[in-house]
This record gives C-alpha cells, structure tokens and sequence, in this order.
C-alpha cells in the first residue's frame, strides 16, 4: 500500500472515531464536547500524525519519552502533547525540556515521580503542569498505578504538595482482555467520587482517562471524559523495544 493511501486511512479512521465519540457522548447524556480524543500514534511515524492533525485534531498522546521528544519537533506547535507511559525518574527534564509544548501527563502513580516532575517543572521555568494520578484499578501486579486505596492521599499530595503540577484528575488502563472493564471504569468512577468528596473537589474538575481502541465507547457511557485512541485511528502498532 502507498504512503498516502495509509496517511488517508488514517484521516478516514479518525473522522469514524469521532462519530462513535459523538454517538456514545449522546447515549450517556453528555455533548461530545464533554469527551477528548487523545490520538495515540505509539511506533507511528510523524507523517501519519499529520494526516490527523490536517484533518482538524489537535490532541494527541505518547507512551515513549524518547518517541515523544522525537516527533514534536516535527509537528506544528499548537497541538497539545500527552505523556501517557509510565514515566521514569531519569527522563523527565528530557520529556518537559524536549516538548515545550506538553499539555498533560497522564501517568504519576506515587509521590516520589510527582515530586520529581514538579521541581522539574520549576527549574525549567516552565508554567504549572497538568496532571492524572494513574490508579491501577485491576489489582494486577504488571500494571502502574497507585492502588484505589492510596488515591486520596497521593490527589492530597499532588494538590498541596506540588505547586508546580495542576491535579486535573484520574487515568487507568484496565486489564488487556477487556475480562473487567466495567468494573475497572467503576473502581476509577468511585475513585473520584472519594477524592471529590474528600478534598472538596467538584466533581466536573476532575477528569477521568479510561477507555482505549477496544472498549472507549464504553468509558465515554460509564463517564469518562478523555479517551486514548491508538491503533483504531493508526493501525496496529509496530513492535516496540522497551524505552531506554
């Protein structure tokens, strides 16, 4: 297949994407303005993000810092950048110093990366950074994320703690088969709830990331309000050694 034969695909899969969002926003009551897209383009080169970027998009999301500080150069600057990968200590000032333009990190799953990422954030002079604590909502082992059991205290932390990172809710990935899903999206759905109601927090400032390619529409009924979108707008993703 040519290269603009597959950059096509890529802007026809996106426009079908956001006729499913708008259509389960409406089945769960909401305006789809209330749901972001986040375009994950993981081993995608930057030619395809273009495609949907001229196609209208302008939020799209990455799980490599080194693919991520990669390919924002590439791209115009007023698309809205998402870490969404688990985060080593050792690559933040490389992820915040490489892409000026990052909107959000999706992943800080424990105190130590938040405080790591907040005096990042201040010794490059950059403006507070928005932020989702990661809850690992299906108790499995291989996964990232603070458990539903911590998640008041590390929102606590993030929110009085950091000044230099703006608490803007709450990410989980769920399990790979889809076996749980709705009780993964339930566990984050009362997740807020506590943290909202603990830290006085009205509940519509506080995000919910949940729902992939398999299982967003979904998400977007059980209330969430950022979904992340890869391989349904992309294709399949290319295999992908472990970030260095």
């Amino acid at each position: 297949m040519s290269a603009p034969a597959v950059e096509g695909s890529a802007a026809a899969a996106f426009r079908s994407v956001l006729t499913r969002v708008l259509q389960a926003a409406e089945r769960s009551g909401r305006s789809p303005e209330q749901v972001r897209v986040v375009a994950v383009s993981k081993t995608k080169p930057a030619s395809l993000l273009r495609q949907v970027y001229d196609a209208g998009h302008r939020c799209f999301g990455e799980n490599y810092v080194q693919e991520i500080v990669e390919k924002a150069p590439q791209l115009p600057v007023d698309i809205e950048w998402h870490f969404i990968g688990n985060l080593q200590r050792n690559k933040v000032k490389s992820l915040l110093a490489g892409v000026p333009n990052l909107h959000m990190i999706e992943s800080v799953d424990d105190v130590k990366i938040a405080n790591h990422v907040d005096r990042v954030v201040a010794s490059l002079g950059r403006k507070p950074l928005k932020v989702l604590v990661q809850v690992n909502t299906s108790g499995e082992e291989s996964k990232f994320g603070v458990d539903p059991s911590g998640c008041v205290n590390l929102v606590r932390h993030v929110k009085l703690g950091c000044p230099n990172l703006i608490f803007s809710g709450l990410m989980t990935i769920g399990m790979l088969d889809y076996s749980s899903t709705p009780e993964n999206f339930k566990t984050l759905s009362n997740c807020r709830a506590e943290v909202c109601k603990e830290l006085e927090i009205p509940e519509e400032q506080c995000e919910l990331s949940m729902g992939m390619s398999a299982d967003f529409e979904q998400a977007i009924e059980m209330g969430s309000t950022n979904v992340r979108i890869g391989s349904t707008i992309f294709g399949v993703r290319e295999s992908k050694k472990k970030d260095e």
